[in-house]
């Protein structure tokens, strides 16, 4: 891999947001539009509210805004909203939040519900703009109506789990979504079989578009990290091996 500065992609890896709970130290850190400091804690690993992640703002720590349950990851749409995206049944959700008008609720109101619930975000505001994108879209390029709200993110990298008829076939995807011009591109990983991984133990838990390669790279977990070929679909390389 000489034509890639392999530590560029290591660091921009490092930043690249990964899911709830385990990546919550890679979320985003922000100020709304009316200046409030918006920060995200976790709650450790024991308790009622163990694993759980919550957005609060800084000079109220007592209240939290939003509560985030597995697999969820937030993204910043400019100018000054907030979005979140997760797994929803056999679909992505993507759901976007003005941080200005997220009501606080106390921590007991949260306790337990991590492991009791299938809902994956729980606030007391509801959404200023919600949609979803079916995982059974087929390889290729497909229009999705995208709200205005986030409609000013260029470029968001889903990797997701992606229905395999057979062990030979991808046992994930990403997806591509342009919510400013309101298309996603299925790309589906063809290396990751589950004839190949222990699909569930194994899986990919974020990717990256390289800036001057414009290639997409990622982590897969229990494996290590990967640099995929320009088609988007096929394993050009390993970055770094898992020990």
């Amino acid at each position: 891999m000489t034509a890639i500065d392999v530590h560029r992609l290591r660091e921009l890896l490092s930043g690249t947001v990964g899911p709830a709970p385990w990546y919550w130290k890679t979320f985003p850190s922000f100020r709304s539009l009316a200046g409030q400091r918006f920060l995200w804690t976790h709650h450790g690993d024991t308790g009622p509210i163990a694993h759980l992640v919550t957005l609060g703002i800084e000079q109220d720590s007592e209240h939290v805004r939003l509560a985030l349950n597995t697999y969820c990851r937030p993204l910043l749409a400019l100018p000054h909203f907030l979005g979140v995206w997760c797994p929803e049944g056999r679909n992505i959700r993507v759901t976007c939040f003005d941080p200005d008008q997220l009501k606080a609720f106390d921590l007991a109101e949260v306790a337990g519900w991590f492991k009791q619930s299938s809902d994956r975000i729980y606030a007391r505001t509801a959404p200023i703009a919600d949609f979803e994108i079916p995982l059974s879209l087929a390889s290729g390029t497909h229009k999705i109506d995208a709200p205005a709200e986030l409609r000013t993110v260029d470029e968001l990298i889903v990797p997701t789990s992606y229905k395999a008829m057979s062990k030979d076939d991808p046992a994930f995807a990403i997806f591509v979504l342009y919510l400013n011009a309101g298309l996603v591109e299925v790309l589906p990983q063809k290396w990751l079989t589950a004839a190949q991984y222990q699909v569930g133990k194994q899986w990919i838990t974020r990717a990256a578009r390289d800036p001057e390669s414009h290639r997409i790279f990622g982590e897969c977990f229990g494996v290590g990290t990967f640099l995929l070929e320009e088609d988007g679909c096929r394993l050009a390389d390993w970055i770094e091996r898992s020990s």
